[in-house]
């Protein structure tokens, strides 16, 4: 497994794959052709299927001058749905370079064979699956996150500091700001709104609802563009930043206890990342906000002291129940239902952790067979509930508003 640096990045919404991504390969393209004069961008599947909503047009255009944009979501290459081709034309009208790039999920990229460009970066972490740092964890009586700082370079803790004090500016900023997000949908934000209620109940549901104000503050900075980290993907960026920063307001933990639950959150999404996936695209909203919930489940729990078998057992559940959940975006945006899933993946995660601190850490489904029946899940879904805006909620919608 890759560096957390890899995992949490910071940057612009509202999409990891279909924003940050072809964003990054636009700009390495570009460098590699400063003589062309223009540019031809080929998108397929379901980055060509929801890629207007996502402002892929957009985050390409702004890299890449005199670029011509085509569109095929009925064609997916072999590798991943989210494929991309760059060609680059010189002042004689030749085509040169045509370069094949797919973009996988929480903002990384892919080539997709064996010597990929982007794979150059080294896998520092031995071991893959929870249960085996878990048997490390139990061998040398430490804990997760003491296993992300046995693996990690020594600037870690200054990057996971970057991404703890950008994950609040981002919640602070989605409580300031009001009015309605871009796009069709026309939906107005509500974090402020959810956020000034709550101060009318009393402790039980106030915590409630801070942590759905929170959570939605940070999903509506993403739809809205604004910057906020994948964690682990864009759509998903709202759930760790609702609970962890609730914990902080409410409990008074550390920035350095911040830092060692964003470490373990890491581990468990490093995990799927690994084995399964966090893209949309490719296995549904389950890899992105399931994933979210799951990690954000690890950390509360390690935060609470919660031991090694209850950590993995609340990000077990975190997981497990959002199997099956479905990628399907209302016009393509990262709007509805993916806002609304962020507060509820957030409140939930909160639930397992209690869950799992009244156990004794010991259950029948492990998180790694999770992971895998994720992954089957994920190839078992229809393509048009994968990000592509074809079907589920999505064409619901537009039926009903035709009518």
């Amino acid at each position: 497994m890759k560096s957390l640096k890899e995992l949490y990045k910071i940057g612009k919404g509202p999409s990891s794959s279909h924003t940050m991504g072809p964003h990054k390969a636009a700009e390495m393209y570009k460098s590699r052709h400063p003589e062309a004069v223009s540019f031809e961008v080929t998108l397929y599947g379901s980055l060509a299927a929801t890629g207007k909503g996502h402002l892929t047009d957009a985050a390409i255009e702004a890299v890449l001058e005199n670029v011509t944009i085509l569109w095929h979501p009925e064609i997916v290459l072999p590798y991943h749905t989210n494929g991309m081709k760059f060609v680059a034309i010189d002042s004689d009208g030749n085509r040169n370079d045509e370069w094949i790039a797919y973009s996988v999920g929480g903002g990384a990229l892919s080539e997709g064979k064996s010597d990929d460009v982007f794979s150059q970066s080294p896998d520092i972490y031995k071991l893959e699956t929870i249960a085996d740092i878990m048997e490390w964890c139990r061998e040398t009586g430490r804990s997760y996150w003491e296993y992300a700082d046995e693996c990690e370079d020594d600037d870690i803790w200054d990057y996971l500091l970057e991404v703890w004090n950008v994950m609040k500016q981002s919640v602070e900023a989605g409580l300031e700001n009001e009015g309605v997000l871009p796009g069709p949908l026309h939906l107005s934000r509500k974090a402020s709104k959810y956020y000034i209620k709550s101060t009318g109940y009393k402790n039980n549901l106030q915590s409630r609802a801070l942590v759905f104000a929170y959570a939605l503050a940070v999903s509506e900075e993403n739809a809205a563009g604004g910057t906020i980290v994948t964690a682990p993907t864009c759509g998903s960026c709202g759930v760790i930043p609702g609970v962890l920063y609730h914990l902080q307001k409410t409990r008074d933990f550390s920035d350095t206890k911040m830092l060692h639950a964003l470490a373990t959150a890491g581990i468990f999404g490093n995990v799927v990342k690994a084995n399964a996936s966090i893209s949309g695209a490719e296995v549904g909203c389950q890899g992105e906000v399931g994933v979210a919930c799951a990690m954000a489940s690890a950390a509360t729990c390690q935060l609470f002291g919660g031991t090694v078998s209850q950590i993995e057992y609340a990000a077990e559940m975190g997981l497990e129940h959002h199997l099956g959940m479905t990628c399907d975006p209302v016009c393509g945006l990262v709007q509805i239902p993916c806002i609304e899933r962020n507060a509820f993946a957030a409140a939930r995660a909160l639930d397992s952790n209690i869950y799992a601190t009244f156990s004794d850490g010991v259950h029948s489904v492990s998180f790694d067979d999770v992971v895998q029946v994720m992954k089957q899940t994920g190839h078992d879904l229809p393509s048009l509930y994968k990000e592509t805006a074809a079907g589920g909620l999505a064409t619901h919608y537009s039926q009903r508003k035709k009518k």
